[in-house]
């Protein structure tokens, strides 16, 4: 496969522990760089804290590192598309870990 569809596919054969959603999602929105985000990760205890629907800690730094985000609703509604989702809680501990008060 070629294009996005070989992209995804890639995604999904390095990082089989992702859900099929969240490999999509996260294969959208990074590109190539979903590598260099995911590295050597073979499990999700690898990509650190897991924020909730497949928001790990290890795309929340890519976003804080490379992308400037400063905020859970920088993340959860501008590069993820994921506030719908979130519960108050999920979002609290999201800005909690951002250093947000």
């Amino acid at each position: 496969h070629t294009g996005f569809a070989g992209l995804e596919g890639r995604v999904r054969a390095a990082y089989p522990f992702l859900g099929s959603g969240t490999i999509q999602r996260i294969a959208h929105a990074h590109g190539t760089q979903t590598f260099a985000i995911f590295g050597t990760a073979t499990s999700m205890a690898d990509c650190g804290r897991d924020f909730g629907h497949g928001l790990t800690e290890c795309e929340v730094r890519h976003f804080v590192d490379r992308e400037w985000a400063q905020t859970a609703e920088d993340i959860l509604w501008r590069r993820t598309k994921l506030g719908l989702r979130f519960s108050a809680e999920e979002v609290r501990g999201l800005a909690q870990y951002l250093g947000e008060t």
